[in-house]
């Protein structure tokens, strides 16, 4: 029985990342053997346990057999037998095949060493396109250590290509792209994720919301990079820059989704695609089984993203309306992550990445001053029931206007 530390511990060591996750592979044993040293199964469809002091997780070599479509038709085969080239073999990229002895050793089949000098994404073996959930995983990779200079390998671009067309990812789970998706956002490079999928011609099959805006036309005059999808690229690379939240990220990236129906009855307007667009974040986030907080921050960046972009020529009671629809009030945290959300969108624009976003500015002081008039102060004065929201709203839009 011999243990191995395994995957992505051993990809990061490699690229001085942090990894706080360990895990290991053991060869040459069975799960008796192993639960007689006090390890605990958790493994559904293969044998994995469980360290009985650190609970790190310990897997018994495998090997995998494609027997149905998607990425649960596999058949799993341990026994003491199969060695570590073996269960190494079945791994998605060569960056995740290298295995480190206790001594420190490492063990490289399949040249994934020479892939992390050269900042290469290239799969191990053809057996990766029986498993369409890499297709994903790769995009998740690529976005991760794009900072580093990784790009995916010719070979295996082409071997993403032809799954997307062959169908294989309609078989992927919601929970499974949602759980790739949410990973790509908590990289450095999200955008990544998304352009990477359009590469390969996996985004019209796993977000074809998002697929659909690439090749939409918008305003030069507004958009010099006129593409919708490319504005949509850029404005998640953007957000990324600004704020590491993930739901800022995500609500960023769907903020123009109505451009996708609204493009084909009202070029070259694209009027009312704010709320268009509610329609399709709620059509998406139902299907993906998205949280509830991401699609809240999405619903919202969509629908007034545009006033607030329109900042300085609102009046100060339409100012109010805006921030009573967005219960900046109360959800102040929220407030300014809308307003992360839309100067993104603002940077996200051919050779304007470094412009000022003054509209941001402009709401956060007209939040402030309308915050200054409180309830408690209305009451104060005697007014009462209905005349309570009408006299502080009255109150609100004075205060913003002596601004």
């Amino acid at each position: 029985m011999k243990t191995y530390l395994v995957g992505g511990a051993v990809r990061d060591q490699l690229l001085n990342l942090d990894n706080h996750d360990k895990d290991w592979l053991v060869i040459g044993s069975t799960p008796e053997e192993m639960q007689s040293h006090g390890f605990l199964p958790v493994g559904k469809d293969f044998p994995v346990f469980l360290h009985p002091k650190n609970k790190e997780e310990y897997a018994l070599a495998r090997t995998e057999k494609k027997v149905a479509s998607g990425y649960t038709g596999f058949e799993c085969y341990f026994s003491p037998d199969v060695t570590l080239e073996e269960d190494l073999l079945r791994r998605d990229l060569t960056i995740n095949a290298i295995a480190q002895d206790s001594s420190g050793q490492l063990v490289d089949p399949y040249g994934g060493q020479e892939d992390i000098n050269n900042k290469v994404l290239r799969h191990v073996s053809e057996a990766f396109s029986e498993d369409p959930l890499r297709v994903l995983r790769v995009a998740r990779f690529a976005a991760k250590l794009h900072h580093l200079g990784f790009t995916v390998a010719k070979e295996t671009m082409a071997l993403m290509q032809m799954m997307s067309s062959q169908g294989e990812l309609n078989h992927l789970t919601a929970e499974r792209v949602w759980q790739e998706w949410y990973k790509s956002l908590n990289t450095q490079s999200p955008h990544v994720f998304l352009s990477t999928l359009k590469q390969c011609g996996a985004l019209k099959i796993v977000l074809p919301e998002i697929d659909c805006l690439f090749g939409v036309p918008q305003p030069e005059k507004w958009h010099p990079e006129i593409d919708t999808g490319v504005h949509t690229i850029m404005v998640a690379e953007q957000a990324a820059k600004l704020s590491s939240s993930p739901t800022v990220r995500f609500a960023a990236q769907l903020h123009d989704l109505g451009k996708g129906l609204t493009a084909k009855e009202n070029w070259p307007s694209h009027k009312m695609h704010e709320h268009t667009g509610l329609n399709v974040i709620e059509a998406l986030c139902e299907r993906l089984r998205v949280p509830k907080e991401f699609k809240q921050l999405a619903l919202l960046v969509c629908e007034q993203h545009t006033n607030i972009h329109r900042a300085a020529e609102l009046k100060p009671a339409t100012k109010l309306k805006v921030l009573n629809k967005l219960d900046a009030w109360r959800k102040q945290e929220r407030f300014h992550d809308i307003l992360l959300c839309c100067q993104a969108d603002h940077a996200g624009r051919l050779g304007l990445e470094n412009e000022p976003y003054p509209q941001k500015d402009i709401f956060l002081a007209a939040y402030q001053r309308a915050q200054s008039i409180t309830a408690k102060d209305v009451i104060a004065d005697g007014f009462s029931g209905a005349n309570i929201r009408v006299e502080l709203d009255k109150r609100r839009v004075q205060a913003i206007r002596a601004g």
